[in-house]
This record gives structure tokens, C-alpha cells and sequence, in this order.
């Protein structure tokens, strides 16, 4: 991983250190992971079943991209999901706040957007 990466993942709140440690120190493997990332559909699959008021399978992809986003230390992202996560589990469409899941995935877009952003380039 080159040092410019590696900085603005730091600089947009990613948890390098505490990944890289998980990782054994070994940063190929870490970035070889964090570009898998760019191909996950978790986020894509949580956004339609949320568009589609799917609550029930947009738990589970939250729930998945929760994980995902919390092993690669990529808290700016794991926040918004694991709240949205939370929003969801276990309630019937009628009792999902569709207020708060609506800024929890305001959030979420707007993070996951920025580190696809620093991933990709």
C-alpha cells in the first residue's frame, strides 16, 4: 500500500493502525482486501431493498457490510451501517423509523461515496 493511500485513509477517520494490526502488519494483504471491497454489493443490495421498503433482507445487507466495513477499518462507513443495522433488526415494516434509517443512509452514502472514492483512484 502506498503511503499516499494509506494517508488518506487515515485522514478520512479509516483505522489504519488497528487494521494493519489485525492484518499482522501485512499491507498487501490489507490493500488486496480493501480493493475487494470496491466489489462487494452489500451497499447495493442494501439500497434497493431499501428503496423497495424490503426491511427483512435490507437488515441482512447491512448486517454484512457492517462486518465488512468493520474488519477493513473503515469506521466512517461501519457507523452509519451498524445504526442502520440496528434501525432494522427484527421490526416489521411498521415499526422501522423510517425518519432515522433515512439519515442513517444519508450518512452511509455519503462515506461509502468517499472511500470508493479514495479506493478507486
Amino acid at each position: 500500500m502506498d503511503e499516499s493511500l494509506k494517508q488518506k485513509l487515515i485522514e478520512n477517520g479509516a483505522d489504519v493502525e488497528g487494521t494493519l494490526h489485525r492484518f499482522m502488519g501485512n499491507e498487501a494483504l490489507f490493500l488486496k482486501f480493501l480493493l475487494k471491497f470496491k466489489d462487494d454489493q452489500n451497499y447495493a443490495g442494501l439500497t434497493e431493498c431499501l428503496d423497495q421498503g424490503n426491511y427483512e433482507e435490507a437488515f441482512k445487507y447491512a448486517h454484512t457490510l457492517k462486518g465488512v466495513s468493520a474488519n477493513l477499518g473503515l469506521d466512517p462507513v461501519c457507523k452509519p451501517v451498524s445504526a442502520l443495522t440496528e434501525l432494522l433488526r427484527g421490526k416489521t415494516p411498521s415499526e422501522v423509523d423510517t425518519d432515522q434509517v433515512a439519515a442513517q443512509r444519508a450518512a452511509l452514502e455519503e462515506a461509502y461515496g468517499r472511500f470508493m472514492g479514495l479506493i478507486g483512484n
